[in-house]
């Protein structure tokens, strides 16, 4: 059954779902879509209820516009903020983006324009990176004399390795969607057009797959990351028999034997 449903207490986002896709963009284009305090906690009950609803099996995360995905931080809120409530914010941020991160669900990036600072650092907590050609990237921080507070002295070095991620950090510089590409920030640069359209076929491809292996894969690559390759090897072990108890995997080999499409049920 498709339905499309839409939250109505977020101000700052537009929240929609249809089918098993939940929908959240950013809704504040004449500031390029830049994140305030309200910003960050409507991004946490959108995917807070991405999370809960047992529909929703995947969400694209886009801006409102063509120029921005999202801009950065608010520039006018930094401006005031003291050395207590920065880390405060920082911290609220971070736990955001862990949420996006380990939400269970596959989360595609749909980059449609300027992806600096926050921006960047919300990019980069979702699963898989899809940019518009006319994308750009950037942790320009040290430009405003603080450094990246979402995760991105973190993030981007795991997926870029230290030393261009320092390179990013240090700088400031912006870089096109093909450089991001090139260094492995983004998964796929296609034309603006295609974007959304582009991140629906890629989350159908997942949504054809066992719910629950899709989310042990998640659970074991983002943990593994974090820990040893022995105990990342441990764990998984550990959700691989997990796996292998459930009614999805008994459909998905007798389906693969029986040469049929197999009919997963999340369970």
């Amino acid at each position: 059954m498709s339905t499309t449903t839409t939250e109505p207490n977020l101000e700052t986002i537009l929240y929609a779902k249809k089918g098993a896709t939940a929908y959240v963009t950013l809704n504040r284009p004449k500031v390029l879509n830049a994140l305030n305090k309200r910003t960050w906690e409507d991004l946490k009950a959108a995917f807070e209820d991405a999370q809960d609803d047992a529909a929703v099996r995947g969400v694209i995360l886009t801006g409102a516009g063509d120029k921005a995905f999202i801009a950065g931080a608010d520039i006018n809120e930094l401006a005031q903020i003291s050395a207590v409530e920065a880390e405060k914010s920082s911290r609220f941020g971070q736990g955001v983006l862990d949420l996006i991160e380990n939400l269970g669900k596959p989360v595609i990036a749909a980059v449609n324009g300027f992806a600096l600072g926050g921006g960047c650092e919300t990019a980069m907590a979702c699963t898989i990176r899809i940019a518009a050609e006319n994308a750009k990237f950037g942790q320009p921080e040290v430009k405003l004399g603080v450094i990246p507070g979402g995760g991105g002295t973190q993030r981007l070095p795991r997926l870029v390795g230290r030393g261009r991620a320092l390179q990013l950090i240090l700088t400031g510089e912006m870089i096109s969607a093909q450089e991001a590409y090139r260094i492995g920030l983004v998964n796929e640069v296609v034309p603006a057009a295609e974007l959304i359209t582009r991140a629906e076929t890629i989350l159908k491809q997942i949504f054809s797959n066992a719910p629950i292996a899709v989310k042990y894969s998640l659970e074991a690559v983002n943990k593994g990351l974090e820990t040893s390759q022995t105990e990342g090897l441990s764990l998984e072990a550990s959700l691989f028999g997990l796996c292998a108890g459930t009614e999805d995997k008994k459909e998905g080999t007798q389906a693969f034997l029986q040469k049929r499409a197999a009919q997963f049920q999340g369970r």
